[in-house]
């Protein structure tokens, strides 16, 4: 029997109501197939900053390296900054622990409405491969004559081959393993003067090894449009830090619901665990009302599952979601229904 160590971080808001259920099915998911998580749950969010005024422990990440894989809800609480809890947690863990990959899946799965008219699941069914710890997302910059008329920002962006290239490679691998073997870059090269043609010629440079792979190309701003025009076009597209942070926000709603949307930063070597979180945030507005949709924790369950070498079980789980979703009377209110969110984890779980 396999047995994995996890590290739980509900965090706050709905992270605390949605991660239960995303256990429930991951332990059914482990009955069936011989798996035995030991889940250790760290009470890491918002309200400890205002408590303690850390979002983690000086140790959180001595901590964290025991674990096989981290499972992440959801940070961010009124009266923290956003900055502070995404700087505070997230974005150290994803950087320390090498999870340079940001995979994010988009599918429309059966039962679900997209709002672009007439669109059937099996035209919305895509993968965003995100580069996940340098970009646009690096701190390096500051301020200067703070409080003057002559007050001055500067953000740095870094862009390094090695960054670039294992990002590329990833998503080239990737979209050779799927059916389309299309692979598309977000850029914006017509713009950004320096990184982003960087980008392009490495894109093209690692397309030369992988000829069996369709490639193309789109500037950001038309990318984002064609999404929504024409989310059939995409199989596979590998995005900077903020610009695959913006366009995997946009897949899933144009799919039905962001609240569907897993995640997993993953670091291919294994030399850290990787994290997986659905792509939702916090949801204060609805937090304690038991609404939250919990599939999109769920799902990326399942693709914790799949990266810890599991990949029946992975399937079992995604073949439940779709089966539960089936039935109309079976969605939360962000789907148009009425289901609870521990009612739609136990009808996942009973599928599994």
């Amino acid at each position: 029997m396999a047995k994995y160590k996890i590290a739980v971080i509900p965090g706050d808001g709905i992270g605390k109501e949605v991660v239960p259920e995303g256990i429930r099915v991951l332990e059914a998911a482990g009955s069936r197939f011989g798996i035995t998580f030991h889940w250790r749950t760290y009470p890491w969010s918002g309200e400890a900053y205002l408590r303690t005024g850390r979002m983690m422990p000086e140790d959180g990440m001595e901590r964290l390296r025991e674990a096989d894989a981290i499972y992440l809800g959801a940070v961010g609480c009124p009266g923290v900054p956003e900055h502070v809890a995404v700087w505070g947690l997230l974005l150290p863990i994803r950087k320390q622990m090498r999870q340079y990959i940001n995979l994010r899946p988009v599918r429309m799965l059966p039962g679900m409405r997209s709002p672009l008219r007439d669109r059937r699941p099996e035209e919305i069914d895509f993968v965003i491969v995100r580069e996940n710890n340098e970009g646009e997302y690096c701190d390096m910059g500051g301020r200067i004559y703070q409080g003057t008329e002559q007050e001055t920002a500067i953000q740095e962006s870094i862009f390094t081959r090695k960054g670039v290239d294992r990002v590329m490679r990833y998503a080239f691998e990737l979209a050779r393993k799927r059916q389309a073997k299309h692979l598309t870059s977000a850029t914006k090269s017509n713009a950004i003067t320096h990184t982003m043609p960087f980008w392009d010629e490495r894109f093209r440079a690692m397309a030369a090894q992988y000829p069996d792979v369709r490639t193309d190309q789109y500037h950001i701003d038309i990318l984002t449009a064609n999404f929504v025009l024409h989310p059939d076009w995409f199989d596979v597209v590998v995005a900077s830090n903020l610009f695959g942070d913006i366009l995997s926000d946009l897949g899933p709603v144009i799919a039905g619901t962001i609240g569907i949307a897993p995640s997993g930063n993953i670091n291919p070597a294994g030399d850290f665990p990787s994290m997986f979180e659905p792509v939702h945030g916090s949801a204060p507005d609805i937090a304690g009302r038991g609404i939250a949709n919990p599939i999109g924790q769920i799902w990326s369950g399942a693709l914790m599952l799949d990266h810890l070498g599991h990949p029946e079980a992975a399937a079992a789980v995604e073949d439940a979601i779709e089966e539960v979703l089936r039935d109309p009377h079976m969605r939360t209110p962000d789907m148009g229904g009425k289901t609870t969110t521990v009612d739609m984890g136990k009808a996942v779980a009973g599928a599994v």
